[in-house]
């Protein structure tokens, strides 16, 4: 049985290589290195909000160092039409009125208290350490996972189809159904392989991404993780190629698995819109899942694994249905 699944495992890494699988994940990985690295993190690289301070009275005497004064309430509405991210203070009344250009909610709160904060006594308040990671670092893992997550369930599915379609069209399953081999050494030898495909691009971008260092930290975590997600992707995007009948017909599917399955988990993890209903999607505490692992947060109890574990299995009976009746047209 090893010897034959051996043998398959090797003929499936050619069809790869003839297929551009391996070329394609390579590309991404060097094209999402090239985005972190020299456009996400550049772009997240916010500096604090510049804090301006109208009061000739001199009643604020607390004040911190950062904040800049200016000579009259013209010039604080001038300087702030050319700083629309910055905050105005005008004391001349005695009682701070803040003053700036609205922007969203959330960045609004945030503006307000750190204009604020520069107003007390340095012993008043104390900022509370909630994680160890630098701003930069935070950036790095939460777009490194999200390209993580979508080069899986998204462009790998696209693959994993790409490469399958190709063997229908060669006769593979034709030539299964005849050899004298256990029918599920098939799947098994495509799982293995796309496993250990992705196992390998997670290792790489994250280190690339993330650094060496955190790395070796997190990467049990992440690499269990991934491995759910690819074998759940994988035995998807097996049933789906061996229902349907060519390339065109699986594009709706990987439709649905990108727009429905991806854009709600991206917007309910990482943005203010929170869906109500975001509980009940599965990818949600998939990615979550992983998000975690990225974080050393530890991941949901045993029900999650256990529902995880209970969707393979029950995909894994579902593709050995499907190829074992797509043998019998064949033969």
């Amino acid at each position: 049985m090893w010897k034959s699944l051996c043998s398959l495992f090797i003929k499936d890494c050619r069809m790869m290589v003839s297929g551009k699988f391996f070329l394609m994940s390579v590309g991404f990985l060097v094209l999402y290195t090239l985005y972190v690295n020299f456009g996400y993190v550049k772009f997240m690289d916010a500096g604090l909000y510049n804090v301006y301070l109208y009061d000739p009275a001199g009643t604020q005497t607390t004040v911190s160092s950062l904040v800049q004064r200016v000579s009259s309430k013209e010039a604080l509405d001038t300087i702030l039409l050319d700083d629309t991210n910055g905050v105005g203070i005008d004391a001349s009344t005695g009682e701070p009125q803040l003053v700036f250009y609205e922007g969203t909610e959330n960045a609004d709160r945030h503006r307000v208290d750190y204009a604020l904060s520069l107003l007390q006594p340095s012993g008043n308040h104390s900022a509370e350490v909630i994680g160890s990671n630098t701003p930069e670092q935070k950036a790095r893992k939460e777009i490194t996972c999200e390209l993580l997550f979508f080069e899986i369930a998204a462009v790998g599915f696209l693959g994993i189809a790409a490469v399958l379609f190709k063997e229908k069209g060669m006769g593979v399953i034709r030539v299964h159904a005849i050899m004298p081999l256990r029918k599920n050494l098939f799947i098994l030898s495509k799982l293995a392989i796309f496993l250990l495909s992705d196992l390998l691009f997670a290792i790489l971008l994250t280190m690339l991404n993330v650094g060496l260092s955190d790395t070796v930290s997190i990467l049990p975590a992440v690499l269990l993780q991934t491995a759910l997600l690819s074998l759940f992707m994988a035995l998807t995007g097996l049933t789906c190629t061996l229902l349907l009948k060519d390339f065109r017909q699986f594009t709706l599917a990987y439709l649905l698995i990108a727009i429905f399955v991806s854009t709600p988990v991206f917007l309910s993890a990482n943005t203010s819109v929170k869906l109500d209903w975001i509980g009940f999607h599965p990818f949600y505490h998939i990615y979550m899942g992983l998000k975690n692992a990225y974080f050393g947060t530890p991941t949901a109890g045993p029900l999650y694994y256990l529902g995880y574990a209970g969707a393979i299995a029950a995909l894994f009976v579902a593709v050995q249905f499907v190829f074992q009746r797509e043998i019998g047209k064949e033969g």
